[in-house]
């Protein structure tokens, strides 16, 4: 099975974030331009928070709120869980799935982003190791 670090590595850029002060419209376009679920809310280089299209769904739709004039840290998650290197693709699946979130970032030891992976990135490692399995089934049987 693929290892958190491979993961990263073919999903390849930087991750993708937003500053605490942009507005949730500006947040928004950038989700929207990028085709991403939710954004990491970095301060220079400290994670903040994250949000996400739940997040504006809840927080700024529901409540009434203008997306224009919304600051994205009046709106965002800050209580951010996240995954290190050394946790396993199933460790991931499981605390996203536990919790129900669909965004995980991923940090290195000294709080470093490294990137930030999805439970659709998830799924397609999953299958494509168990196609590999079965491939490798298969060709043991027919020996």
């Amino acid at each position: 099975m693929q290892t958190l670090k491979q993961l990263l590595e073919e999903k390849g850029g930087s991750p993708i974030a937003v500053s605490p002060k942009d507005t949730v419209f500006h947040a928004l376009g950038v989700m929207a331009q990028e085709e991403v679920g939710a954004v990491l809310v970095m301060d220079g280089e400290r994670l903040v928070g994250i949000f996400t299209e739940r997040d504006y769904a809840r927080k700024v739709i529901l409540a009434g709120r203008a997306s224009k004039e919304t600051p994205i840290e009046a709106i965002m998650t800050a209580k951010v869980a996240y995954v290190t290197l050394e946790q396993s693709l199933e460790d991931c699946m499981s605390l996203m799935t536990q919790h129900r979130f669909r965004h995980l970032p991923v940090l290195d030891g000294e709080q470093n982003v490294l990137g930030m992976i999805s439970i659709g990135d998830l799924v397609k490692a999953t299958i494509s190791h168990q196609k590999f399995l079965i491939e490798q089934l298969e060709h043991y049987i027919a020996r």
